[in-house]
């Protein structure tokens, strides 16, 4: 799968974000090992100097945590991912809400139109996006 990354933001941070992502998402679950820097390098196409601050990154949250010889592992403490997994929630809330109230959305009208978007089959929202 390709890592589409932004030139107008660190790339250590989108690999964060998206190993984040991953994690909270459950692609990677409580006590996965983590493929290696290397590998993870390779995938992104990016310099693993680059994945390994990622890393650190994360291993300073919580989130991962390194066993001597054994590797990098998501953290079995599942309040945490679901702690991450909230507050990421809650941003992408808050920057969409706050999309909507420049187009001239109402409370109501958002929540309308999440309802209503809501409902549709998937193949019918895609055909449009």
């Amino acid at each position: 799968m390709a890592w589409n990354l932004d030139s107008d933001r660190p790339i250590y941070a989108q690999l964060l974000e998206r190993i984040q992502l991953q994690i909270v998402s459950g692609t990677y679950g409580p006590g996965d090992k983590l493929p290696s820097v290397r590998e993870l390098a390779a995938e992104a196409s990016v310099n693993p100097n680059t994945m390994q601050k990622a890393f650190a990154e994360l291993e300073r949250s919580g989130l991962i945590v390194t066993k001597r010889t054994s590797g990098r592992f998501v953290t079995e403490d599942k309040d945490m991912i679901t702690q991450i997994r909230t507050q990421l929630a809650k941003e992408e809330a808050l920057s969409f809400i706050e999309k909507m109230k420049e187009l001239g959305f109402e409370k109501n009208d958002i929540l309308a139109l999440l309802s209503a978007v809501a409902e549709e089959p998937a193949e019918q929202r895609r055909e449009r996006a």
